[in-house]
């Protein structure tokens, strides 16, 4: 990363009200000097001027704007910051953007630049830079939560806390090494090995609660599933409100998965409806119900959906090999009381797809799954795979740990513990996973 100011649209391109360019870097505050009549001795910080904005070269005026400076190190990336509030026009943003390329060591900003340079100066770790980049993708409400709360501290507290008790451990250990003709103390031996074990314990407990994972970023996977005719299809589109799969009384006529999205309580939720279950000699269909049920084993839960004026829910048994599913009755229109009172005993939801009735049973199904779920992982969400690894890797290196080996060999287990936590809040500098973090950010970012 070199030292020139960078400058890049942080709004959507395209037309709108308003866009937003953000320059950040040590000259910042030249686009006020060049671009505009303020008097930069006389400007206030974190307060919003109105002027135009010139062409540093022509002295066009190219839009009339607000202009906000921020000083270093109280900016979002902690260095100098202008912020250039424009008419959101095609043309606006590219002859602001074309005038700020002529000023001395100015460039185009790098996806994600801002929050790595942000990262750089201090003013945030990997956890919340992860958590920024969840925000602004955040489709519901729970994932807004989420990443608020990353953004927040959540995790990097939880992680600095661990990673601090391991450089107290290893402390310990190293002034040991530093006066080797000084036996350790049982009484310390037990103390750092009951501490080890307790460390290993909590990771331990933190990885197990957190079954949600990824989930709530890239969505719960919820499969419909029965037999031809079942009104699968009718059912997706009635939880979706939409028409997304073809409804047929032909058999066969859903071959592959159609997925939908949907915002379930704030949980982000793919429906994926099958090819019907059944015994069939069309390869094309063939392979359509194999690619089923390897999304009924794959899936987060499952709806087994049947019409229940023909077949009995029992034809699920070989399925029902888990608790994260619901049995689904449908057209219950057609049914007498004493089926349906059978039919509930058994645990069915009775529904009717193609009216719509009762399908906010199995969203509220659904919803009560997913809460229980989240409830467990607390607030405290591992929402990263790499996070994961690195934990796995910390408690392998520390069930290693004894000092019963050589000590200069159990100091090597706590260290290479640290540097894994390390990897999750970027205390250590590994170049690689700095770049697949950033790279995912969008340029204006």
């Amino acid at each position: 990363m070199d030292d020139k100011t960078i400058y890049a649209l942080s709004t959507i391109f395209g037309k709108s009200g308003i866009a937003v360019i953000r320059v950040s870097g040590r000259n910042a505050y030249s686009v006020i000097e060049k671009m505009t009549d303020l008097d930069i001795t006389a400007l206030k910080y974190r307060q919003m001027y109105f002027t135009p904005i010139l062409d540093p070269v022509s002295r066009e005026t190219l839009d009339n704007c607000l202009v906000v400076g921020f000083k270093a190190p109280n900016s979002f990336t902690g260095e100098n910051t202008v912020e250039i509030n424009c008419h959101g026009s095609k043309a606006v943003i590219h002859a602001i953007t074309d005038a700020l390329s002529k000023l001395p060591d100015f460039r185009m900003a790098e996806p994600g630049e801002y929050s790595r340079r942000a990262f750089y100066n201090g003013k945030m770790d990997l956890t919340e830079a992860d958590g920024l980049a969840d925000l602004i993708e955040a489709e519901t409400a729970l994932q807004r939560k989420v990443a608020l709360q990353q953004m927040g501290g959540t995790l990097l507290n939880l992680y600095d806390k661990w990673r601090n008790q391991l450089v107290n451990i290893l402390s310990y250990i190293e002034a040991f090494i530093d006066f080797p003709d000084e036996n350790i103390p049982q009484n310390t031996v037990f103390k750092i090995e009951n501490d080890v074990a307790n460390l290993v314990e909590e990771i331990e407990k933190h990885l197990l609660n957190n079954n949600v994972e990824e989930r709530l970023r890239d969505g719960f996977k919820v499969v419909i599933s029965g037999p031809t005719n079942a009104g699968k299809s009718s059912l997706i589109n009635a939880i979706v409100k939409r028409n997304v799969a073809i409804v047929s009384d032909i058999a066969g006529t859903t071959r592959d998965v159609i997925e939908a999205y949907v915002d379930i309580d704030g949980y982000p939720v793919i429906f994926s409806d099958t090819a019907g279950l059944r015994e069939s000699d069309d390869q094309i269909e063939k392979i359509g119900i194999e690619l089923a049920k390897e999304k009924i084993a794959q899936a987060d839960f499952n709806i087994f959906l049947f019409d229940a004026s023909v077949d009995k829910p029992d034809m699920f048994t070989p399925y029902l090999n888990s608790n994260n599913y619901v049995l689904v009755a449908n057209k219950a229109d057609k049914l007498s009381d004493e089926t349906k009172k059978q039919l509930q005993k058994d645990g069915c939801l009775l529904i009717c797809a193609k009216q719509s009735q009762n399908i906010d049973a199995i969203t509220s199904t659904l919803s009560k799954y997913f809460s229980e779920l989240f409830d467990k992982s607390s607030s405290q969400i591992i929402t990263r795979r790499r996070y994961k690894d690195a934990l796995f890797e910390c408690v392998e290196n520390l069930q290693r740990f004894n000092l019963q080996k050589e000590i200069e060999l159990s100091a090597e287990d706590i260290r290479l513990a640290c540097r894994a936590i390390g990897k999750i809040t970027g205390r250590v500098e590994v170049d690689e996973i700095l770049d697949k973090i950033f790279s995912s950010f969008c340029i204006g970012k």
